[in-house]
């Protein structure tokens, strides 16, 4: 049963919908130990203070804030609970705006969580989903998460609502720091109607369910290949195609996309054609993936974390 991580109340005008927020996503890298180099046993992280030269207990730390250089207060629980504003037990409506702005703000999003509302308030919960969806809005919240206040979208999910944090404007960068050319590039209409072709031959429908962690499933094999004692197989050379004339190297990627659908189009031939000529499968295009993170696991193995 998965935990929720924040408990408090959607706030609707005078209206008040009691909920829960369950991260909407996890990882599923895998997790590796740090050990010692030269006996591989594991090591332990302590927490050492440097004024008393000695090795403290976890429970021997406070939550401190630096005003200036060297000075600090402690920050307790009880000063974070009494801070003077609504949205650290709510999720505070401001207003609604249009729903399904293509490409727009999604520099802005953060983080999704699901919302579960407490029995007291499922009526209210619902009305407000079904309004949403309607109408096709999206409410703009505040919320205090992790003890920063967050600017969110609330929209309506299936049964229930997905709220998204957002980066507040003055966390996004800037594209000046980029070395990006001011001059226009010419495009040949010939270049253009080619890409279009390209664009055109590679368009279909986004499914997730039929992408996989390709590079998590093999680096799990060498993994596994070195617990057996193995030598694991060797790296497959992918030679880099050079093809310096844009317009060939568009004319090659439309082939190569067509006989790509083609194969892909045999593989939903009937099992009578199937069984007489085996069809021909596309690869199935890995989704990168952030750098493998130092867990807590005794072993190798594929780990999901909350």
């Amino acid at each position: 049963m998965a935990r929720s991580m924040w408990r408090g109340a959607i706030q609707f005008g005078l209206v008040t919908i009691p909920v829960k927020l369950y991260l909407a996503t996890e990882t599923g890298g895998i997790g590796f130990n740090l050990l010692h180099k030269t006996d591989l046993s594991r090591i332990q992280m302590k927490v050492y203070c440097p004024a008393d030269d000695e090795v403290i207990s976890r429970s021997d730390t406070v939550r401190g804030y630096e005003w200036a250089k060297g000075c600090y207060v402690v920050v307790t629980d009880e000063d974070i609970e009494s801070v003077p504003l609504k949205t650290v037990r709510a999720i505070e409506i401001e207003m609604f705006v249009d729903a399904h702005r293509e490409g727009q703000g999604v520099e802005f999003v953060k983080q999704a969580y699901y919302l579960e509302p407490d029995p007291v308030g499922r009526k209210a919960f619902e009305l407000l989903r079904q309004v949403l969806a309607e109408q096709g809005k999206t409410a703009i919240c505040k919320i205090v998460l992790k003890d920063r206040e967050q600017l969110a979208a609330l929209n309506p999910y299936t049964k229930t609502m997905l709220l998204t944090t957002l980066h507040w404007p003055d966390e996004i960068r800037s594209l000046e720091e980029l070395n990006i050319p001011d001059e226009e590039i010419e495009v040949k209409p010939a270049e253009r109607k080619m890409a279009e072709q390209l664009v055109s031959s590679m368009t279909g429908e986004f499914n997730p369910e039929e992408y996989k962690d390709n590079y998590r499933e093999a680096l799990m094999k060498v993994i596994e290949a070195k617990v057996a004692g193995e030598a694991p197989a060797p790296a497959q050379k992918v030679e880099p195609t050079r093809i310096g004339d844009l317009m060939a190297a568009l004319e090659a990627s439309v082939a190569t996309a067509r006989e790509a659908r083609r194969e892909g189009t045999s593989d939903k031939a009937p099992a009578a054609k199937a069984a007489a000529k085996p069809a021909k499968t596309r690869p199935k295009a890995a989704r990168p993936r952030k750098d493998a993170t130092v867990e807590e696991d005794a072993r190798p193995r594929q780990r999901k974390s909350a």
